[in-house]
């Protein structure tokens, strides 16, 4: 089915897992990152940029979530992520996605609440749910650099004031976790989560997860973890392989033969990932 980001969250909840949210950075790895899904019996959040979308298509990304969704039997929520301006979240709402997020971390509280509350008004009417962002994550986001000096941990009573301030349906919260980070490990603020996890009650969103322990992640389920950003791995391993595959390719033969490999290594990385996420050894209910 194609549902929004609250009713994806809620099922991982009741279950006690997280819900990989992975970003697509073309059109042609998009099925297989739904096809891993299905093949683990778990759903997926299919995540674009702005300019991503704006690349693709809102309308063609919308319709082709929709169909292979239907199609491949998978639980398939499509997100705008780290969306700033209130035109591109209209227009992907709009298109038909399921779920968007209003990136406001970078301005001041009252006003990062007012401007998300205001999103939230407009895609609740509409049947889409909305993600928050409070604290500041540095690293690089589609390309651009974050200055890292102004890392912001979330503070816990903030994230309180601000969920019932806006009614978002998911908060991502700054906890050391890094975006673009892929050559090293980050150390993440577990006893900081565990803070927010007991004073809110809405689903809490890793970003920056390339750069997470995979041991760590268990840990972080356990703590109100039912989003799970990926996307920096994805871009890189297909990448890799697309240099590799191009770098040797005789002039005419087909693109199909280079680009399905690349596909292929972005879908091993989804199964590697959502077998992690699913949390299978650990308790339904905390």
């Amino acid at each position: 089915m194609y549902i929004n980001l609250k009713e994806v969250t809620q099922k991982a909840k009741e279950l006690n897992y997280t819900v990989g949210a992975f970003n697509t950075h073309n059109l042609e790895m998009l099925p297989e990152m739904i096809r891993a899904a299905k093949e683990k019996g778990a759903p997926i959040i299919i995540q674009t940029s702005v300019s991503t979308a704006k690349y693709i298509g809102y309308k063609v990304l919308v319709e082709v979530c929709k169909l292979l969704a239907e199609t491949e039997l998978v639980d398939v929520t499509l997100h705008l992520d780290h969306a700033k301006n209130f035109d591109d979240i209209k227009e992907a709402i709009d298109n038909g996605y399921s779920s968007v997020m209003f990136d406001g971390s970078s301005l001041p509280f009252k006003e990062n609440i007012m401007k998300t509350a205001t999103v939230v008004e407009y895609a609740h009417a509409r049947g889409v749910s909305v993600e928050g962002e409070l604290g500041i994550i540095g690293g690089t986001e589609d390309g651009h650099s974050i200055d890292s000096e102004k890392y912001m941990y979330t503070k816990p009573e903030d994230a309180v004031e601000f969920i019932k301030q806006t009614g978002v349906d998911a908060l991502a919260v700054a906890i050391g976790t890094n975006h673009g980070q892929y050559k090293s490990k980050t150390n993440v603020r577990l006893d900081l989560l565990k803070e927010i996890n007991n004073v809110v009650d809405v689903p809490l969103v890793i970003h920056g997860g390339t750069g997470v322990k995979e041991e760590d992640i268990p840990e972080l389920i356990n703590n109100g973890i039912r989003k799970f950003n990926v996307g920096t791995e994805l871009l890189v391993g297909w990448t890799k392989t697309a240099k590799e595959k191009f770098g040797e390719t005789a002039l005419d033969n087909s693109l199909r033969n280079n680009i399905m490999p690349c596909n292929e290594t972005v879908k091993n990385i989804v199964k590697h990932k959502i077998e992690i996420f699913m949390n299978k050894n650990q308790p339904i209910r905390i």
